[in-house]
């Protein structure tokens, strides 16, 4: 592919996912507490706000922002129903509750409920492979992300609420997240911030450096644990914010970033329909 033709892919991927070169934290973090408030109020019976904590960037961000924007809602309305809850999803012993915990306490989380995916996890494994099907710690991981979310949607439906996602533009530009699993959610407040912009947000918020800086990890796989998004993806988060910026990239990186992008774009679509062009149109 010649260097006109990436820059041009570079220019629709950007356009895309909404992203732009800088950001004015403080704006951005009005726009998305009002885009949470908005949703709250434009649907009346809902008055929750549900989201898993793992101890990483992304659900730090996106927690204190719903915290914060029930809190708001709370002053303004007088109604004591809207609430915040964090939802630790463990596998088992996580590595990593303590950040978990500190990113909840950060947060200043309304409730907090944790359901063991475990259990469940490993009791649908097992019926799949009494089918003869080989379930690999891939897919395994996979099981495990779409576990915390039946997990999510059956404390929401419980509680008149709706699920928070986490996803945004440097997850979805790589597709880097389990379809229907932490990519099936109700309302995405980051959505158009890149991993950069992200963590300047948290740092005007005054959040514990260590939950913005920590090597970021999915920690889906038994056989991987920890293993680094940088790693399984082969491109440096620094070089898919600066591509999502509009910055030069190399000619390597911005290859890879595109090869995801056109790899995971049924990620990013519908359910196809008989209607639909997208499945022979995306290859």
């Amino acid at each position: 592919m010649g260097v006109s033709d990436m820059r041009a892919m570079q220019q629709e991927i950007i356009e895309a996912l909404k992203v732009q070169p800088e950001i004015d934290p403080a704006t951005e973090i009005r726009r998305s507490v009002d885009f949470l408030k908005d949703y709250l109020k434009r649907y009346a019976f809902l008055k929750t706000l549900v989201l898993g904590i793992s101890g990483g960037q992304d659900s730090t961000l996106a927690g204190i922002l719903s915290e914060q924007a029930v809190t708001e809602l709370r002053q303004e309305t007088g109604n004591e129903d809207y609430r915040f809850v964090a939802v630790r999803l463990p596998y088992g012993d996580q590595a990593d509750e303590d950040d978990a915990m500190m990113a909840i306490d950060f947060m200043g989380a309304d409730e907090v409920q944790r359901v063991n995916i475990q259990p469940a996890t490993d009791a649908m494994v097992a019926a799949v492979s009494a089918n003869e099907a080989n379930i690999s710690d891939f897919n395994k991981g996979n099981i495990k992300a779409r576990q915390r979310m039946i997990a999510q949607y059956a404390i929401a439906g419980a509680r008149a609420g709706a699920v928070v996602g986490t996803d945004h533009a440097a997850e979805a530009v790589t597709g880097f997240y389990t379809k229907y699993g932490d990519g099936a959610t109700d309302i995405c407040p980051l959505w158009r911030l890149d991993k950069r912009q992200g963590a300047a947000m948290l740092r005007y918020l005054n959040a514990p450096t260590h939950l913005y800086e920590k090597v970021p990890t999915a920690d889906l796989e038994d056989d991987r644990p920890a293993l680094p998004d940088e790693a399984a993806l082969g491109v440096r988060y620094v070089d898919i914010d600066d591509y999502l910026e509009g910055r030069s990239v190399s000619d390597e990186a911005a290859a890879k970033i595109e090869a995801w992008y056109r790899k995971t774009a049924h990620k990013r679509h519908l359910p196809v329909n008989v209607y639909d062009t997208f499945w022979k149109n995306n290859r």
